[in-house]
């Protein structure tokens, strides 16, 4: 089993602007973001967390990575 590629999709063209496919995965993941955002404030467990914006961050890279891991998962 070879390593994952980005270049499933190939790249996309929107609006005259060729977009890489690492953007498309990008996108992809703002919604479960945006879900994960909204679930931590209405809990109220950002009250817990010493930075904030650096807790976003890590969620977000982390949510990125998981959806390019299976968004290639059985892709070779």
């Amino acid at each position: 089993m070879g390593a994952p590629s980005l270049a499933v999709f190939g790249t996309v063209e929107l609006l005259g602007f060729y977009l890489p496919p690492a953007v498309l995965w990008a996108g992809a993941a703002l919604v479960p973001y945006a879900l994960l955002r909204w679930l931590l404030g209405r809990s109220g467990l950002y009250r817990f967390v010493w930075h904030r914006s650096l807790l976003n961050l890590a969620l977000y890279v982390l949510l990125v990575g998981g959806v390019v891991f299976l968004g290639t998962v059985g892709r070779s």
